[in-house]
């Protein structure tokens, strides 16, 4: 009878000691590097009472990439959202959302009429140039946001807010782009305030 060769194999343990390390090291090479989308600076945001309602103001310095530019050029819509949130901190408990709040604005550009058109919801407004369309998207101007009496007077509350490019609405093929290029990805972190009524 002959024998049977044997091959050389590592113990189990070394090999799972290797694949362990090769994971590891993907892991950190992947949390290493840095974001790519590009960003919206938040210049500043605040709310005040008026009237009985609390209205919210924001300013943000919005831009267009070049990429996002030359798709509006070619006649695809972008939409871009405002998110707003207003919660109560409690005690041993999460915390209370007080007040949601967010808008889309609809921007397309008309090679035939040569103007920009923001539309959220049935309204909408044409713009002569692109710049005159980022500061309108780019600011918030007095928004009602709720009832002052639905706040508890001398009660500190924490607010956010973002402005994002909603990648969700574009046509599916440049979804798929926006996944793969930074340059479809524009967004602010969520910007955070204080508010006592």
């Amino acid at each position: 009878m002959q024998p049977i060769p044997q091959r050389d194999f590592p113990p189990a343990p070394t090999t799972r000691r290797r694949l362990l390390a090769a994971v590891v090291g993907v892991a950190i090479v992947l949390a290493t590097v840095p974001a790519q989308a590009d960003s919206i600076p938040v210049r500043g945001a605040s709310l005040q009472i008026a009237d009985g309602e609390v209205l919210l103001s924001a300013d943000f310095d919005f831009a267009l990439t070049p990429t996002l530019e030359e798709a509006l050029d070619k006649g695809i819509p972008l939409y871009f959202t405002i998110e707003f949130e207003l919660s109560r901190a409690r005690f041993l408990w999460f915390p209370e959302k007080v007040a949601q709040w967010s808008i889309t604005y609809r921007v397309s550009y008309s090679s035939l009429t040569r103007q920009y058109r923001v539309a959220s919801g049935p309204l909408g407004q044409a713009f002569d140039s692109l710049g005159d369309v980022q500061r309108f998207i780019g600011r918030v101007a007095s928004r009602p946001i709720l009832r002052a009496d639905d706040l508890a007077k001398g009660t500190q509350y924490d607010a956010a807010i973002r402005e994002r490019l909603d990648v969700n609405e574009l046509p599916k093929p440049f979804q798929v782009n926006a996944l793969a290029s930074s340059e479809w990805q524009l967004s602010s972190d969520w910007h955070r305030f204080t508010f006592t009524p």
